[in-house]
């Protein structure tokens, strides 16, 4: 067989980037070394777990080229891979559900910031409802779950070095709940330069220069962190199973009896890994991951790995249909296996991000879901939207402060005095991104039991016992502000131009 001079440029190319390889991976070698030796022993020593889980994504992401995924290789996922809710509902519960609920634990992602509402410290401190925060709802949850079964589920904290301090020092005022409290601290990894592929970083240290050198690598590290904490150990002496984890930012993501007694009853050779909550896509969730088939196996599928030429057939409602609503349920033992046996596989994203000084850096990250392809007999759930509730915007809050949920022991349930059982969609401007601005332009929350569609845009103020029905539309130009007076009851209305209302 003869080699033609392409083949021959070919390998002589492929010789160069294994070699170009080679030289990062060495290079970045020697600078978390040289990281690693401005600290004093016990941090280093601790820097070092989290250098080993970056060095082997870095090596992947060195190794990967192309799109994650082969379009052509994509399909649906058997019909029985994606069970609908009332199918697990009508199998009924257990005659002991504190028996169940004693091999469950409940797990928070709770890394994130509050900045993308204007607020400081961790996004599980903002208020959310009377007063109480995301956090002070979890708590309520699963201390009225304790109280009513007399059962014994641990509440968990995924932190991150951004929340963990301003998060240990509130944990003082549920002391005499009834709940375990646990905390753990996913990895801190370096940001590295987009052009060099090393470290931005100086030394250890997570202020002065160093304040952007350092990030949270996305939830998938969650793994790796339970395990190497030794949080994973205790658990399974503990006698749990199985984790819930979900976002501390979705209020529907409450313990559900019905799923974790589907996993709790099953024989142990049809005992399912891993379920992964799904609901029905809408218009708003087009970007959300969603569950494929994929060589045999359960695959999620994120935005971020869909080729261009494919991003609006991904986008589809009606090719793919359910959304990832990141409620996962995932066995104890087998993340024990697949990590012991360093075979969990995730994809990675590459975030890219600049920093305020104009450099350009890339954060490797993985996210939770994506690691559903390695356990076993794992499935999705197609669950009830009011199961995923996630508070991302100043339009969220508003929504979950309104008279369409009432509250209950931490839950919140749709009224039953609305007709519909859908959310209206609410759109808010710029004026009421942050928090504190979206609160001084209310001076109580309007009514919404009977709102379809709200936009909101400009400079606009609501006074007391505000009633919004239907589709209202509300839109003060630059420079003009309106105020909607206390009482007023708008049904489907535009309000545009300049309305002010002064005291006399």
């Amino acid at each position: 067989m003869s080699l033609t001079v392409a083949d021959l440029s070919r390998g002589a190319m492929t010789e160069f980037q294994e070699k170009l390889r080679q030289q990062h991976q060495e290079s970045m070698q020697r600078e978390l070394e040289e990281l690693l030796a401005t600290a004093g022993d016990a941090e280093a020593q601790r820097c070092r777990k989290d250098f080993e889980g970056f060095e082997r994504l870095f090596n992947t992401f060195l190794q990967v080229k192309g799109p994650a995924v082969d379009w052509a290789k994509i399909s649906r996922p058997p019909e029985d891979a994606i069970q609908a809710y009332e199918k697990i509902k009508a199998r009924g519960l257990p005659d002991d559900i504190a028996a169940s609920l004693n091999k469950l634990a409940v797990v928070k992602l709770n890394g994130g910031l509050g900045t993308s509402m204007g607020c400081k410290g961790p996004k599980s401190l903002i208020s959310v409802r009377n007063e109480n925060t995301f956090l002070d709802l979890t708590v309520q949850q699963i201390e009225h779950l304790n109280k009513s079964f007399k059962a014994d589920v641990p509440l968990v904290l995924m932190n991150s070095f951004n929340t963990d301090q301003e998060t240990k020092k509130i944990l003082q005022k549920y002391k005499h709940r009834r709940i375990n409290i646990h905390t753990f601290n996913q990895s801190r990894y370096p940001r590295i330069n987009k052009e060099s592929l090393l470290p931005i970083a100086k030394s250890l240290a997570l202020g002065g220069e160093n304040a952007e050198a350092w990030y949270p690598p996305g939830h998938g590290d969650i793994y790796t962190s339970l395990a190497n904490c030794g949080l994973l150990d205790e658990l399974l002496a503990e006698g749990k199973e199985y984790v819930f984890v979900s976002n501390i930012d979705n209020l529907g993501a409450t313990v559900d009896l019905f799923i974790l007694h589907q996993l709790i009853s099953q024989p142990p050779e049809r005992r399912c890994d891993f379920i992964m909550e799904v609901t029905d896509k809408t218009r708003a969730d087009v970007k959300g991951g969603t569950l494929i088939q994929y060589e045999d196996h359960l695959r999620l599928l994120e935005i971020a790995q869909v080729p261009k030429a494919h991003v609006d057939e991904f986008k589809s409602v009606s090719k793919f249909k359910i959304f990832n609503t990141n409620n996962l349920w995932i066995s104890l033992a087998a993340i024990k296996r697949l990590h012991s046996n360093n075979a969990l596989d995730m994809e990675i994203i590459v975030n890219p991000k600049t920093l305020d000084g104009g450099l350009n850096v890339i954060q490797l990250e993985t996210a939770v879901g994506a690691a559903i392809k390695s356990f076993k007999n794992a499935m999705g759930v197609n669950v009830p939207r009011s199961r995923f509730l996630p508070v991302k915007t100043s339009s969220d809050l508003l929504l979950v402060m309104s008279n369409l949920y009432s509250l209950d022991a931490g839950s919140l349930t749709m009224s039953r005095q609305r007709e519909f059982l859908t959310t209206p969609h609410i759109k808010l401007g710029s004026c009421f991104t942050k928090v504190q601005e979206f609160l001084a332009r209310l001076d109580s929350i309007p009514d919404m039991l009977e709102l379809d569609h709200l936009t909101v845009s400009g400079d606009v103020t609501f006074g007391k016992n505000v009633s919004l029905k239907g589709t209202v539309i509300i839109i003060a130009n630059h420079g003009e502000r309106i105020d909607i007076p206390s009482g007023a009851m708008l049904e489907n209305k535009i309000v545009s131009g300049n309305l002010r209302i002064l005291d006399h």
